[in-house]
């Protein structure tokens, strides 16, 4: 029987992943797997890691019997996939997570902003049931433009059409299933120009950091409101401040800041090491945004759902188990 660790285990996580083995006993320790621990594992064949566990041809050269590692995230830079090749090391991830999650948690931002929810809960707990300045918006009728229609962004775009909206999409590829329901893939100043509802779905690259920017605010629909959940360098913060000020956006929804640009992988937000590196805290309280009563910013809690933090490990063990009877899944080329 293969021996199996799991590296950079939470707490969290234990229950599950012993549960979920009942033919071995896989060895959990909340450690990363680096130069000072690899002595203690040199026997491993199968690995699950987080991203804080750098795979090098280094560590791999002192791990001789590794055949497979799974990594409990979506993004696999931390591998050295050549080395793995090289080694007839299997890799696998977690393609997808959490996509009807953050769907959800973008439209709770839209109708928290249209409805006035937060607001309207703060007077009822003064006491005050009064209902002057608290007139919300319909969204059946209005026009939702989505940035990016990957799996979370797709979702979106479904939730928005069975509310009545238009739906506008700006992204490379087309797809078909949207189309069918009534989706427009337009150009990205279109989207801008007709969306009562603007919502961010695209990863952070070059191409996409501040797809939202002082050259192109002044193009969105006077009023819209601006919705991001995905990556906060997507969207230049001067840029949403301008907006504001000027009344083109009437407000903005956001789980997301430049701030956290080091950012990879949601779960970093529920790893001890990643709170070891940064402090959130002193950014976000520094940031004008929180003053703003036309702003409702939620501290990067898109994808924390059960089912969504389920689903990775899930996914993880899945790869473990499926290697281990011959199948392998998930794999990374």
């Amino acid at each position: 029987m293969a021996k199996v660790v799991f590296f950079e285990v939470e707490d969290w996580e234990r229950e599950h992943i012993n549960s979920s083995f009942f033919d071995l006993q896989p060895v959990l320790t909340n450690e990363k797997l680096d130069d000072s621990t690899v002595s203690k594992y040199q026997d491993t064949e199968v690995i699950s890691i987080f991203i804080y566990s750098a795979i090098t041809r280094e560590l791999l050269e002192k791990l001789p019997n590794l055949k497979f590692i799974a990594t409990r995230s979506m993004g696999f830079d931390h591998v050295d996939l050549a080395a793995c090749k090289e080694k007839g090391i299997v890799v696998s991830n977690v393609p997808t997570y959490g996509t009807h999650t953050v769907a959800e948690h973008a439209f709770s931002l839209i109708l928290a902003i249209s409805r006035k929810l937060i607001p309207s809960v703060e007077r009822a707990k003064k006491g005050d049931f009064s209902s002057e300045g608290l007139t919300g918006f319909d969204l059946y009728g209005k026009t939702l433009g989505v940035i990016g229609t990957g799996h979370i962004g797709k979702n979106v775009a479904l939730l928005g059409v069975s509310f009545g909206m238009r739906v506008l999409a700006f992204c490379h590829h087309v797809d078909s299933e949207l189309t069918a329901k009534g989706v427009n893939y337009v150009t990205l100043d279109e989207l801008l120009a007709g969306s009562d509802v603007i919502s961010l779905h695209l990863p952070h690259n070059k191409e996409t950091e501040h797809i939202i920017n002082m050259q192109n605010i002044s193009k969105i629909k006077k009023g819209a409101i601006l919705i991001n959940t995905a990556r906060g360098a997507l969207v230049e913060t001067e840029a949403i401040l301008e907006g504001l000020e000027k009344g083109i956006l009437s407000g903005a929804g956001l789980d997301v800041l430049e701030e956290e640009i080091g950012l990879k992988e949601e779960r970093e937000f529920l790893a001890s090491e990643y709170l070891k590196k940064v402090n959130l805290q002193t950014g976000l309280l520094d940031h004008v945004l929180l003053t703003r009563d036309d702003v409702i910013i939620t501290p990067h809690n898109a994808f924390n759902s059960k089912e969504a933090l389920h689903e990775i490990l899930e996914v993880s063990i899945g790869n473990v188990k499926s290697y281990i009877n011959g199948t392998p899944i998930n794999i990374v080329e």
